[in-house]
């Protein structure tokens, strides 16, 4: 039950929170104008942008990993650079519309973030060297991003000015914080402990996609060829929560691997 009111939970939040900004973006049209114009592109609203970005590279890649078909990528992805968390929320939302009642008992979680495997339930051979390239990827971005931080810092001064609070730049903080609360989401049901996904999560508020970053790489890094949970050498185990050395799966799922094959 408890676990049926989690789906509805998560399900319930980002459907108020994509209205959210929905709303943020009309209202800041209306009245503000068109977000298409130099004078919007203060230095802090540049760095603003390129921390936004760098959290929507991390969730355009999931999607790329749930989707079945290239087609229904690239739709979700431009959809997510043009309109952002708006995106975000409704495609959460929408993977939790697909899960039937019998896995919002189990995980909600775990089938949301996983991708149902293929008819002979393993997982596609590009994924074997994913991981790698994912590392690189993210540690490059995280580079980038802290580079950005500091230069914006040293060159326009604390980004803590009434001044800058510009219409467009709260709505792209709106924008920015919503699809935080979607990797404060995932981050809470990756970790082990409360004091740990807290930890994470303060990090995620106050450094944005730098801390994205810095948590994908390392979970990345966990992850070993010998390791026995691992062998498969995918992006699965990244994904959901481990357990010792092994990664957490609902106990059906359990059940179906220590079946007989036929």
């Amino acid at each position: 039950m408890a676990k049926i009111s989690l789906a509805i939970g998560l399900r319930t939040l980002f459907t108020v929170l994509g209205l959210l900004m929905l709303a943020t973006l009309l209202y800041t049209l209306f009245t503000d104008g068109s977000p298409f114009r130099k004078e919007l592109l203060t230095p802090w609203m540049v760095a603003t942008l390129i921390d936004f970005y760098i959290n929507v590279v991390a969730l355009a890649i999931w999607v790329v990993y749930k989707e079945s078909n290239w087609i229904s990528s690239i739709l979700w992805i431009v959809l997510l650079v043009c309109l952002g968390s708006i995106i975000t929320s409704a495609y959460i939302v929408v993977q939790f519309l697909k899960l039937s009642s019998q896995e919002s008992s189990q995980d909600p979680m775990y089938y949301v973030l996983l991708r149902h495997p293929n008819k002979n339930g393993t997982a596609p051979h590009t994924e074997h060297s994913s991981v790698m390239t994912l590392r690189i990827l993210f540690s490059i971005l995280g580079v980038v991003m802290l580079g950005t931080l500091v230069y914006t810092l040293v060159t326009d001064g604390s980004p803590f000015r009434l001044e800058l609070l510009t219409p467009w730049l709260t709505a792209t903080l709106v924008d920015f914080y919503i699809n935080v609360v979607a990797l404060a989401v995932w981050v809470a049901y990756k970790e082990s402990s409360w004091i740990s996904a807290v930890f994470w999560i303060i990090l995620l508020i106050c450094f944005g996609s730098i801390t994205t970053c810095f948590y994908i790489a390392w979970q990345l890094f966990q992850i070993c060829g010998q390791d026995p949970a691992y062998r498969k050498k995918n992006i699965r185990g990244f994904l959901v929560r481990q357990h010792s050395n092994d990664v957490h799966e609902p106990k059906a799922c359990k059940r179906l691997m220590c079946l007989p094959r036929l």
